[in-house]
């Protein structure tokens, strides 16, 4: 697998790190980042230290600690098995339900890759990779269903990760970390949140305006040619977002890089010294290369049977697909970053919390979901950021509610428990919501044809 550092070799150094340099260590670091480890568990090497062939012993630490090297490991075992459950043709609701459980350690070992490969590029660069790579299963998700016309999915997919961010894993962080200190005043900084609400905001205009032609448009005016109106709107609105994003990324990562980094207190000394073993690299760079592009092929072979299924589970449990969409696949798909964010939020480290919530958020909706629209223009696919009215209101208030929860700069268990039922509330919506959404060839979401899960990019 390529050169490894070994990890047996910087731990007996590592008691030479003075505690005081641990926050020059962590320079670079974001919020995703530090949210990430906290799911990560400390490998113990001595046996493999034995292994005489120096080829086996890196094989075996390298699988160590990508592998074994999480809490979520056992999670992994729903990989195999959903491509058993696909080659042997068992029931697609069961091959959808693996697949997303087998999505969750994936997205958690891509940041822990992606975090490994910024040690020897720099915290430029590999916040640029963390950019790149933080919601790779948003984006390879959203791709495969445009590669399938399924359009409606994208749309539902990528709104639910926005409203998760921002009500549910906000709220319980929020909620959680509000409970576990109930007698301490909580409190982070507001500088973060504005930025990403600026942004959150001028990513909702780029919503409305499309589904406002279609009201403000009189009844001389075809239906056809509104739709054009609102796909030239979208297309051009997409490119501007995208060149917010960059803007964004060299204000997170250059000018004004301080606002980002994750912060901890002087006096945490039990966190000072988990942190400690996890500052020196423990893959090599090749390593953490051939592991990260491995795993992304995973995660897109997964995708793909997400994307293939989602009706056939729609129909088997009874659920709408904008419902499976919204709610089910963002949890899924996240519950390592959301677990992350929560854990930091009961240790009274608000701003991790925040970082992760209110960063995924603002990268979904102004990284993902204009991609998604370039590259849908570029197959041939007509995708608009029309959202419908129901869709963009609730992403409306959910913006709203949350810059308000946020606008004093302190939190209690209260402000994440009205977030958190705010969530509730619009999950209830789209659970009720039986309406069929159509798709631009004129099929409607939950009736297409039928295809094999396996019948895409990774068809034999």
């Amino acid at each position: 697998m390529g050169s490894i550092v070994e990890p047996w070799v910087t731990a007996e150094n590592g008691n030479a790190t003075a505690k005081g340099s641990n926050r020059e260590l962590r320079h670079g670091r974001t919020a995703h980042n530090m949210s990430s480890s906290s799911l990560r568990k400390k490998s113990d090497l001595r046996l493999i230290q034995k292994v005489p062939c120096k080829t086996l012993k890196n094989i075996l630490s390298n699988f160590q600690e990508v592998i074994l090297g999480t809490k979520l490991t056992l999670l992994f075992l729903a990989i195999p098995l959903a491509i058993l459950a696909n080659s042997y043709h068992y029931g697609r609701p069961l091959i959808f339900g693996l697949s997303l459980i087998g999505l969750t350690p994936l997205a958690e070992r891509v940041s822990f890759l992606t975090e490994q490969l910024a040690f020897y590029t720099g915290p430029t660069v590999g916040g640029l990779l963390n950019a790149t790579c933080g919601n790779a299963t948003e984006l390879i998700i959203a791709i495969l269903a445009l590669a399938n016309n399924k359009v409606a999915v994208v749309k539902y997919s990528l709104l639910g990760s926005i409203l998760s961010n921002l009500l549910l894993v906000l709220g319980t962080s929020l909620f959680c970390g509000g409970i576990a200190n109930i007698r301490r005043e909580q409190r982070f900084d507001r500088k973060q949140a504005d930025v990403n609400f600026f942004l959150l905001l001028m990513g909702l205009l780029c919503h409305l305006l499309p589904l406002l032609l279609k009201y403000a448009a009189t009844g001389e005016v075809s239906t056809s040619l509104i739709n054009n109106m609102s796909l030239n709107l979208s297309r051009t609105s997409s490119i501007v977002m995208l060149i917010a994003y960059i803007a964004y990324l060299i204000f997170q990562l250059w000018t004004h890089r301080q606002l980002f980094e994750a912060q901890e207190d002087d006096d945490d000394d039990a966190y000072d010294d988990e942190v400690t073993v996890e500052e020196t690299p423990v893959i090599g760079f090749w390593s953490g290369f051939a592991w990260l592009v491995g795993m992304t092929l995973v995660i897109a072979l997964l995708s793909e049977y997400v994307v293939a299924t989602i009706e056939e589970a729609s129909d088997s449990w009874g659920l709408s697909v904008g419902f499976i969409s919204i709610i089910l696949l963002p949890i899924v798909g996240n519950a390592a970053e959301h677990a992350g964010a929560i854990i930091f939020a009961f240790k009274n480290k608000l701003d991790i919390s925040l970082g992760v919530a209110l960063g995924s958020a603002t990268q979904i909706s102004l990284f993902v979901v204009p991609l998604s629209v370039i590259v849908a223009w570029i197959m041939g696919i007509k995708m608009d950021l029309n959202f419908n009215i129901l869709e963009t209101s609730s992403l409306a208030l959910a913006i709203i509610i949350t810059a308000f929860t946020l606008q004093d700069g302190t939190s209690h268990y209260m402000k994440g428990l009205v977030l958190l039922l705010c969530y509730v509330i619009i999950a209830a919506c789209f659970f009720v919501d039986q309406i069929p959404q159509k798709q631009p060839n004129g099929t409607i979401v939950g009736i297409q044809p039928k295809n094999n899960p396996g019948s895409g990019f990774f068809s034999a």
